[in-house]
């Protein structure tokens, strides 16, 4: 259920509406998952390897997003957590690159959307 707070904000005109993110997240962490299961069963990588280290750390990144953006109201330290899960998702992929590129290319529209994010909680940032 979405906060009152949050429907009180003046959001971007291009905020998909609320429905889209349940489907986009849970179809972004399958493609997650299914990146880290081709990283973690690779011969390169198994049983774990310092790029799954990096995967999880960008996860647990993403996981924190919510409670700071909607349970601590606090869009400005949101956004810094998502500069960082941007960061540590493109170093995710780089190193994913290293054991298998398919790994990587799985990952593009969690990338893609995390931009998405970025603006959105830009604009949230700057316009309330």
């Amino acid at each position: 259920m979405i906060d009152e707070w949050y429907t009180t904000l003046r959001k971007a005109p291009w905020t998909p509406p609320n429905w889209v993110f349940g489907v986009v997240w849970t179809f972004l962490y399958f493609c997650m998952g299914v990146s880290l299961y081709i990283v973690w069963t690779n011969k390169k990588c198994y049983p774990y390897c310092n790029p799954m280290t990096i995967f999880f750390i960008q996860l647990a990144l993403n996981l924190m997003w919510t409670t700071l953006f909607f349970t601590l109201k606090n869009p400005l330290l949101a956004f810094v957590d998502l500069v960082l899960i941007i960061g540590f998702t493109l170093y995710t992929m780089y190193l994913f690159y290293k054991i298998n590129p398919i790994a990587t290319y799985i990952l593009i529209p969690y990338i893609s959307w995390l931009c998405v994010a970025f603006s959105l909680n830009l604009y949230i940032i700057v316009y309330n």
